[in-house]
This record gives structure tokens, C-alpha cells and sequence, in this order.
């Protein structure tokens, strides 16, 4: 299982990766494992504006359908293209290719609040 150190992580088991003022949000390799193979993620929040915990869209594995939380507030600027094509590369590469959003960040002391590679693998008992 994979545990990038650049990113940050909530409890919902998405990561950001803060880039300037802005951020990719997706979920985590522990998240993806637990879902099984992704089929569609549905994002329709694109231009909104939205506060920490909100629900900025759902993912959905052959099994079941998760809401996706928004770590931090923020615009959503973007929405991955090519999960439309490729909803699996969520599975693949989860902090890489698979990311799912991008953000204008709200208040950059939020990232601060999330936790750290260490205490998210203690989170879930990794």
C-alpha cells in the first residue's frame, strides 16, 4: 500500500496535495483497496464553492457508492478528464493519474488540520 509523504489526510480517506494556492483532491490507496474496482466517478460541483466535510460528488465500485468529502473549503477549478474515460486509474494510481479534483484553497490553515502520512496509517491501523 502506498503512503505518499507529500500529501495530507482526512478522515473521510481522501489526500490533498497542495500546490500554491491551489490542490488535487482524491482518495486514498487504503480508500480505493477498500472500494474494489472503480466504474464512475461523478463530480458535479465543478465552479462551486465548497466548506470543509461538504460532498463535492460520489465514486462508485461495482459494489457500492461513496460519497467523496471535501477535506479542505475550496473552489473546485477542475475535474479530472480522464476519469471519464478511465474511471480505474483511481485504482492504478490514486495520487498520481487518478487524482479527482483540483482546487482554488479557501484557507490554507486547514491543510494544517489534517492528518500526517504517520497518523493516517495509525488511523487505520497500517
Amino acid at each position: 500500500m502506498n503512503f505518499p509523504e507529500n500529501v495530507k489526510y482526512s478522515s473521510d480517506h481522501e489526500w490533498v496535495r497542495v500546490e500554491g494556492n491551489e490542490a488535487y483532491i482524491g482518495i486514498t490507496d487504503f480508500a480505493q483497496e477498500e472500494l474494489g474496482e472503480i466504474v464512475y466517478v461523478d463530480v458535479t460541483t465543478e465552479g462551486e464553492t465548497l466548506a470543509q466535510s461538504e460532498v463535492f460528488g460520489s465514486i462508485e465500485a461495482v459494489k457500492t457508492v461513496s460519497d467523496l468529502m471535501m477535506p479542505v473549503g475550496g473552489e473546485v477549478l477542475e475535474v479530472n478528464p480522464g476519469l471519464d474515460d478511465a474511471p480505474e486509474l483511481v485504482n492504478k494510481d490514486p495520487y498520481g493519474e487518478g487524482w479527482i479534483i483540483r482546487i482554488a484553497l479557501q484557507d490554507a490553515g486547514e491543510v494544517n488540520g489534517l492528518m500526517s502520512v504517520e497518523a493516517y496509517k495509525e488511523f487505520i491501523g497500517k
